[in-house]
C-alpha cells in the first residue's frame, strides 16, 4: 500500500513560520544524529574487537539517515530554509560521537540514550502542537519518535546507564541537545 500525502490545513503566517521552524530543527537534529553515529563508528571501526559495536551503531545510523532523507524531502517540498548551523553541527556531532566512543562502548550508548530521550520528548511536544494542523508531519513525527525510543532502549540494554559518571555525562549531552534545538529553530 502506498502512502497518500495529506494536504496540510491552511495556516496563517505565524503558523507557517512555526511549521518551518519545526521542519528546520528536525532536519538539523537528524543531521546531527547521523554525525554522532559517524563519529562513534570512526572510532569503533578502527578499534580491534569493536566490530559488534560498530555494526549496532551502523544500524542506528541507517535509521537516522532514513529520517534525514525524509526531512531533506520536506525541506525541499515545503520550501523551508535549512539551519545555517549545519557546519557546526557536523563538527560538534562527529566530535561528540568520537569522544564518547573513545570513552568506551557504554559511554557511546550513554550518548545515544541521552540524545534520544531529548528527541523523543521534542517530537512528542511537536506532534501534540500540530494535532490536526498538519496530519502528514504529525504522523512522521510519531513514527520517528517510536524509532528514537527504540534507539534509546537499545542503548540502555547495551549498558548506557552503567557508564561511569552517567548522570553527569547524560546531563551535559541533554543540555547541548536542548541548546541545539533552540538555536536551530531560528538560525
Amino acid at each position: 500500500m502506498t502512502e497518500r500525502a495529506v494536504a496540510p490545513m491552511p495556516m496563517d503566517s505565524g503558523a507557517r513560520r512555526r511549521l518551518a521552524e519545526m521542519i528546520r530543527v528536525d532536519h538539523a537534529g537528524e543531521f546531527g544524529a547521523v554525525q554522532i553515529y559517524r563519529g562513534q563508528r570512526a572510532v569503533f571501526a578502527a578499534t580491534r574487537g569493536k566490530a559488534q559495536a560498530d555494526a549496532l551503531i551502523a544500524d542506528m545510523e541507517a535509521g537516522e539517515a532514513a529520517h534525514l532523507e525524509t526531512f531533506d524531502r520536506l525541506i525541499a517540498e515545503r520550501n523551508v530554509r535549512p539551519t545555517m548551523m549545519a557546519p557546526l553541527w557536523r563538527i560538534a556531532g562527529f566530535g561528540l560521537g568520537a569522544a564518547t566512543a573513545l570513552m568506551g562502548e557504554k559511554a557511546a550508548h550513554a550518548c545515544t540514550a541521552a540524545v534520544e530521550e531529548v528527541i523523543e520528548d521534542h517530537y512528542a511536544k511537536q506532534a501534540e502542537e500540530l494535532r490536526d494542523a498538519d496530519p502528514e508531519l504529525r504522523d512522521v513525527l510519531e513514527r520517528f519518535r517510536a524509532d528514537e525510543m527504540g534507539h534509546r532502549d537499545t542503548a540502555i540494554a547495551h549498558g548506557a546507564r552503567e557508564t561511569f559518571g552517567y548522570a553527569g555525562l547524560s546531563a551535559v549531552i541533554k543540555f547541548g541537545c536542548r541548546a541545539a534545538i533552540r538555536i536551530s529553530e531560528k538560525a
